[in-house]
């Protein structure tokens, strides 16, 4: 049988630690046959990103037709969108789509670099989130959309209601960036009627590139197999747990995850 099919619509990673490259080793690892997207391309290392040059809304538009129209799809996931015009030509694309769509709303990298125009918050807000299934912030992304400031554990109830308000079936509020010395990564995942509550060590590695997009691609690839929202969400953070658990030092800064952890790569 042929492996199901999972399409990330993203910005390319230089330095081979986030973004498209994240995305398809992340596939590759959970036995998914991924295909891209590409949206922006950046020069990116371990220290940062030092530019970022956005694809013409065509080329998109073209990549996923081509994909789409031909191959199908089983999932998508999507990554950094980069401008207002990408955001609403990318939710457009996926209005029409039956697959799941997991949303990771991307607009800083991991050094701080802005990775989403101000004036594109909007149209993720309202154009992007309507159509996820599952979307997947993180603690910094949720102030970004919704002003909703988190603390601690009860505030990422308020986040998750404030993501919810603009669409999409499922939210997953990432807390890896609440504040204080934690011993636990908290993550909550509900549809507003559920609640699931996802703990893991908290592994003192700084080594964490590429976190975010490696969760959402995981998050894709079990919905692709046919699992539900829950499970699909538990089996990726355990993916995540094992990758950041395994993550190296590459250049002078901040390394990625091990992709290939369960390998012994």
């Amino acid at each position: 049988m042929n492996p199901p099919l999972v399409l990330t619509v993203a910005g390319s990673d230089s330095g081979g630690g986030a973004g498209i490259q994240a995305d398809l080793k992340t596939m590759l690892a959970l036995g998914v046959h991924g295909m891209s997207v590409l949206t922006a391309v950046t020069a990116q290392n371990s220290r940062g990103v030092q530019g970022v040059w956005e694809l013409p809304v065509e080329a998109v538009r073209a990549q996923y037709r081509a994909v789409v129209d031909d191959i199908g799809v089983q999932a998508v996931k999507t990554g950094m969108l980069a401008t207002a015009a990408l955001v609403e030509t990318v939710a457009e694309l996926l209005a029409s789509v039956e697959a799941p769509v997991v949303v990771d709303p991307v607009g800083v990298s991991k050094h701080g670099d802005p990775l989403l125009a101000e004036a594109a918050l909007e149209s993720v807000r309202t154009r992007l989130l309507p159509v996820a299934t599952v979307a997947t912030p993180n603690l910094d992304e949720v102030t970004q959309l919704t002003g909703v400031v988190v603390e601690d554990e009860s505030g990422m109830r308020r986040a998750a209601e404030a993501i919810l308000a603009y669409g999409p079936r499922w939210a997953l509020i990432k807390g890896g960036h609440l504040p204080g010395g934690l011993t636990e990564a908290v993550d909550l995942l509900t549809d507003g009627t559920e609640e699931h509550w996802l703990r893991a060590p908290r592994h003192d590695n700084r080594h964490t590139h590429g976190t975010g997009c490696t969760l959402a691609s995981a998050v894709a690839s079990g919905l692709a197999k046919g699992l539900p929202v829950p499970e699909a969400v538990g089996q990726a953070k355990e993916y995540v747990t094992g990758a950041i658990a395994a993550g190296f030092a590459l250049g002078a800064g901040i390394g990625p995850v091990d992709h290939g952890w369960r390998f012994g790569a």
